[in-house]
């Protein structure tokens, strides 16, 4: 049954309170456009940035690089100890420092031993 009596209408209290809620909610033309226009540029911004490459997760040490040193690797078609000496050696001023000088040098001692067969 809808509200408002026996013949159904609605009261015209509950319509004008209706109607003002309404406008209150209204907005205006350009309001409606700022909005739209907001809602555009976040949905281009997030069509922009869905490649993986187009981000950096857990910090911004690769930020200043002209080259990611993923697309190095992956374009350079080297194997995982191979990147990650790109990796440790183009950070190590911005992040890891000193531990990230050891881990190149630990990972170059990997690829002596597993790709030449050559041990300490």
């Amino acid at each position: 049954m809808m509200k408002g009596g026996v013949n159904g209408m609605i009261s015209s209290a509950s319509a004008t309170e209706g109607l003002e809620n309404r406008e209150a909610r209204r907005e205006s033309h350009e309001q409606h456009m700022v909005r739209l226009k907001k809602e555009e540029d976040m949905k281009n911004q997030q069509k922009m940035s869905t490649h993986g490459s187009d981000r950096q997760v857990g910090g911004n040490h690769y930020k200043d690089c002209v080259i990611q040193p993923t697309e190095y690797i992956v374009k350079n078609k080297l194997d995982f100890l191979e990147g990650n000496v790109v990796k440790y050696i183009t950070r190590h001023k911005t992040k890891g420092q000193e531990e990230d000088i050891r881990k190149v040098i630990h990972y170059a001692e990997l690829i002596l031993e597993y790709t030449y067969g050559k041990w300490k």
